[in-house]
């Protein structure tokens, strides 16, 4: 397969860590970086990048080679750039959150036409654990699916001595707080193993800010959730049981589980050294018997997998990605309909 030829928009943190990924890949060339800050157009060069360019749409408007772009800068402006870059007939893979709401997703796919548009918050689902799940639902093993549980709290440490993001828990430049930073991954792991089945129709959730002795952990402007949690029914019945929060006052908790009406999975978002996927069988003679489908080290990358490498194909061969703009619109219906129903103090319904 020809390398898919790539630019980077937003070279921070994790646009670094995108275009090592793309540079890694045989599936893709990085031909081009922007971004406006000089230390990282001088990263880019360092890298061996050929073009570099201060600006996302000067990027997109003078560079004929670009086939595909990564956006890879705060949430405040993706759907604006994503929009510009399907108009210049590129394919675009957008960091997480993808838009700042559901009203910018559905812009970005009524401009996509043939073109492939993807979201990074599919990180996860990439590893051989979450494949094997996959398989497993896919199958039929679980019945007819009940509840997507998720819970996942992080107890806050000591001081780092570090400034905090300005982005981290901020409805102006991230759309939200750990709900929109990291919750996208949450659901798209859950909804996508479950195979995107799911329909959200009502949401009944609350959201909290950090808590007073731990404030040093966000920026002093902080306006969003450091913690949340919501329930949220589905149109067949199906529940979507979902709790996150950091800087917690609380012991640290990881829980992924699907339940259904044959038996249940449970499951582990997290890379680890020892991870595994257990699978709650049921009989009426034996009543529930578990056992691993899958145990390793799911730890390490893979150039041959991730979303980089799943986008290239995707756009290669004309197939959808593992998050396309469409599952995308799910999780930002979710994601409205979370603080909705938290600044109303009652449910929403979502359309």
């Amino acid at each position: 397969m020809e390398p898919v030829k790539i630019g980077v928009i937003g070279c921070g943190v994790i646009g670094r860590r995108n275009m090592a990924d793309a540079i890694a890949s045989d599936l893709t060339e990085v031909v081009a970086v922007a971004d406006l800050r000089p230390e990282s157009r001088e990263y880019a060069r360092e890298q061996g990048v050929p073009r570099i360019y201060e600006g996302g749409r000067e990027l997109l408007d003078e560079d004929p080679d670009v086939e595909a772009v990564v956006l890879a800068f705060p949430a405040a402006g993706r759907a604006e750039m994503a929009l510009h870059a399907f108009s210049r007939g590129k394919h675009v893979l957008i960091e997480k959150p993808v838009a700042m709401n559901a009203a910018e997703v559905e812009t970005m796919i009524a401009a996509q036409g043939g073109l492939i548009g993807a979201c990074f918050s599919s990180r996860n689902r990439h590893r051989p654990s979450a494949e094997a799940a996959t398989e497993l639902i896919a199958s039929g093993a679980l019945g007819e699916l009940r509840l997507l549980h998720v819970r996942a709290i992080a107890a806050a440490g000591p001081p780092t001595g570090k400034a905090p993001p300005p982005w981290r828990q901020s409805f102006s430049m991230n759309a939200g707080g750990i709900l929109t930073n990291w919750s996208c991954y949450d659901m798209d792991y859950i909804l996508g193993i479950a195979g995107w089945s799911f329909r959200p129709r009502t949401v009944l959730a609350r959201t909290w800010p950090c808590v007073p002795q731990f404030r040093h952990h966000v920026a002093p402007e902080s306006d969003a959730d450091s913690y949340f949690a919501a329930f949220v029914v589905g149109e067949d019945g199906c529940v979507l049981s979902i709790e996150r929060g950091e800087f917690m006052p609380t012991h640290s908790e990881e829980a992924w589980q699907i339940i259904g009406t044959k038996g249940s999975l449970t499951l582990s978002m997290t890379a680890r050294e020892d991870n595994n996927i257990v699978h709650d069988d049921t009989s009426a003679e034996e009543g529930v018997v578990s056992r691993t489908i899958w145990q390793g080290d799911d730890r390490s990358g893979n150039s041959k997998r991730g979303v980089i490498a799943d986008f290239a194909r995707a756009v290669r061969e004309g197939c959808p990605p593992a998050t396309s703009l469409v599952n995308s619109l799910v999780i930002a219906k979710i994601t409205d309909g979370i603080y909705a129903s938290a600044a109303a103090g009652w449910a929403v319904e979502i359309e």
